[in-house]
């Protein structure tokens, strides 16, 4: 009988040691917002950062208010604040859409929602503050002080509009008729608005470097040959740091405002499927898991 020989783990990244440790870190916390020191540090280690970078990254997540710290050494624990729970409340929300959208094959209503604001120039901050904000939902500018987003974000614009004390100055609007430049076809109008083209681009070239992942598991799963974590997680944190650069400059269109097929999907279903196929195939049960609750209980949330 020939003998079978296990296949080669893809090699290591270009630039992979450059991981940012941020991302490790929070990839680490649970649904209820805490990070264990226990955790993290082996995983941490497993993924080529030492002990002086996580706890510098540490520090920083406390100073920046995100975190509170108790214990000390193995044994701390960091719970996340209030501000901490919304940032990490929103990377999993922004997941669930995405996939909701790609399962579905549509979500818009055909509805453009508006905000207008008119913050004097005293209040610099809160409305730099604010158009980031804009931003970060996946909104674009019409011109200046008025932006425009296909998903009902009324909700989130106004509690942003609250917290900055720029309420006043503030209109929310929405209509299912949007003119650019004598144009209302909305797929034109989204791509003279958000750059989808960038986007698409950059999902592409995490296509192109990850595609090796999946046939790599897959050759695994064929020999039934296990995964050992020296492979999984320094595998599952360099394609999760991949795919967060994309994703995270993704304004999550509806699809019926992008071309098809769109790389996004394609990348995101990558990113899924050669995950859950590793989780298969690690060895063993029980261990912590890298980016767990950003993709694994967000996507059971809407399965």
């Amino acid at each position: 009988m020939p003998e079978t020989t296990a296949p080669a783990a893809p090699g290591p990244e270009h630039g992979q040691g450059l991981v940012p440790t941020r991302v490790l870190v929070l990839g680490m916390a649970h649904q209820d917002g805490t990070i264990r020191a226990d955790e993290l540090l082996p995983v941490a280690e497993a993924c080529g950062q030492t002990p002086e970078q996580v706890r510098s990254c540490l520090r920083r997540l406390v100073s920046e208010g995100l975190f509170a710290r108790s214990g000390t050494g193995r044994g701390a624990v960091l719970r996340a604040t209030e501000l901490g729970m919304s940032v990490l409340e929103a990377r999993v929300e922004r997941t669930r859409l995405a996939y909701a959208q790609d399962a579905a094959g549509r979500g818009w209503d055909r509805q453009w929602r508006l905000v207008a604001f008119a913050v004097p120039e005293r209040d610099r901050a809160a409305r730099d503050a604010f158009r980031d904000r804009l931003i970060e939902l996946g909104g674009a500018a019409v011109q200046g002080g008025l932006y425009v987003s296909p998903h009902p974000w009324h909700r989130d614009v106004s509690a942003e509009a609250d917290r900055l004390d720029i309420r006043d100055v503030v209109t929310l609007a929405t209509s299912d008729d949007l003119e650019m430049g004598g144009d209302r076809d909305p797929r034109r109008l989204a791509r003279s608005l958000w750059p989808i083209e960038d986007v698409s681009r950059r999902y592409e070239r995490f296509l192109a470097r990850f595609d090796r992942h999946l046939t790599y598991l897959e050759a695994l799963k064929a020999q039934h040959e296990p995964l050992a974590d020296a492979t999984f997680l320094p595998g599952a944190l360099a394609m999760g740091v991949a795919f967060e650069a994309c994703f995270e400059t993704d304004p999550l269109l509806p699809p019926e405002l992008l071309p098809r097929p769109w790389a996004g999907r394609a990348a995101r279903e990558l990113l899924i499927r050669s995950r859950r196929l590793a989780l298969s195939l690690r060895r063993g049960q029980g261990r912590a898991g890298l980016f767990r609750t950003v993709y694994d209980d967000a996507l059971e949330s809407i399965a």
